[in-house]
């Protein structure tokens, strides 16, 4: 397991952890992942965010992995195989701004995939992001703001999924 502390409105401890076992659902504050094509990274320009790899929340009735196809298929235009890798904890017990009253969990979880992708659609950009780009994915920390050792090991947890072969940074 590999942790780090981030500023996000205070203090917060991220722990990777690649269990096999999805978290309980109710603690699952988002479904990220990491999308390939021809050995590239696919990262999308959120309208609100800047560069970033595709995400979000889940919603009622939806599974995480349900939930990341939709967000890659919403921000990024591309459809493909699932393989969960695992996630983040998002710790907040040392963060002096966390109260009850806070809209995430003061222990919550960020789901983790590997995308495989089958399919490229033209890309629309109708819901929340302005284009999309294929990068060698050595390249993420100069387009991800925020780009952390936790996301780094992430990342490596996903290329080792890939054929090693066909794989180039």
């Amino acid at each position: 397991m590999h942790s780090t502390y981030v500023n996000w409105n205070g203090k917060v401890k991220l722990t990777w952890n690649t269990s096999s076992v999805l978290p309980e659902r109710n603690l699952i504050t988002s479904v990220h992942g990491f999308c390939f094509y021809n050995s590239k990274l696919l990262m999308i320009d959120l309208n609100d965010r800047g560069w970033d790899f595709p995400g979000g929340h889940i919603e009622v009735e939806e599974t995480p992995e349900e939930c990341f196809k939709r967000e890659a298929m919403e921000e990024g235009y591309v459809e493909g195989d699932c393989h969960f890798l695992g996630y983040i904890e998002v710790n907040h017990q040392e963060n002096i701004n966390w109260n009850d009253s806070s809209p995430y969990p003061e222990v919550g979880y960020q789901v983790f995939y590997r995308m495989d992708i089958q399919k490229l659609h033209p890309f629309a950009g109708e819901y929340e992001s302005s284009k999309r780009i294929f990068i060698a994915p050595n390249k993420v920390p100069e387009y991800y703001d925020g780009w952390n050792g936790v996301h780094e090991g992430i990342l490596k947890e996903a290329k080792r999924g890939l054929v090693m072969n066909e794989y180039q940074d």
